[in-house]
């Protein structure tokens, strides 16, 4: 059986969602254009880390271009999604792996999400990373190219549905993080 790669460059929509209330949650990449629909399955940690790391890969490529990058420093307001994930959600793949690079040449954001390999869930036996070609033996695969502003606006909403599922402070009304609260509004009060 030969590998799919769903390839979007500049999708219409390219977000995070849910399905199932908080603590019972499924988390889904969804991206569509021009009437295709793509939706995989992940973790919310995996979530989490993608979004951290694309906040980071932006900020070190607009660092690096000297603040010349079509690059904005948050998301902008006016392009963020809050609409649900698009119906019919039918899941692609598991995502086991994740990678993403900022391409300079077409100043875009490029997100890879491959299926879950057979003995990836529990972990390779040797530690050795497993690396794939673009070669028809390899997992299914999601690639979305992002412009710096809709990536900024993914990582932002990625981040928000994380953190919708904690618990809010009762000082500052900010989702709890596990690891521990900074409040701003209760001066330096840790919970």
């Amino acid at each position: 059986m030969s590998r799919q790669v769903f390839f979007y460059d500049q999708p219409e929509r390219f977000v995070a969602g849910t399905v199932g209330q908080p603590g019972a949650r499924a988390f889904y990449l969804q991206a569509s254009a021009r009437g295709r629909i793509t939706s995989v399955l992940l973790e919310k940690t995996q979530v989490a880390a993608l979004a951290e790391r694309i906040e980071e890969v932006l900020d070190e490529a607009l660092r690096r271009s000297g603040g010349d990058a079509a690059i904005p420093a948050r998301a902008p307001v006016e392009l963020i999604d809050t609409a649900p994930l698009d119906l019919p959600l039918e899941q692609e793949f598991r995502v086991g792996t994740m990678a993403l690079a900022w391409d300079s040449v077409d100043s875009c954001l490029v997100v890879e999400a491959q299926a879950v390999v057979e003995g990836e869930a529990e972990g390779e036996e040797d530690g050795a990373e497993q690396v794939f070609e673009d070669d028809e033996n390899g997992p299914d695969m999601l690639r979305v190219r992002l412009s710096g502003p809709m990536a900024r606006v993914f990582a932002k909403r990625a981040l928000d549905l994380v953190a919708a599922g904690r618990k809010p402070c009762p000082f500052c009304n900010l989702p709890l993080d596990p690891e521990g609260h900074l409040c701003p509004r209760a001066n330096g009060y840790r919970r």
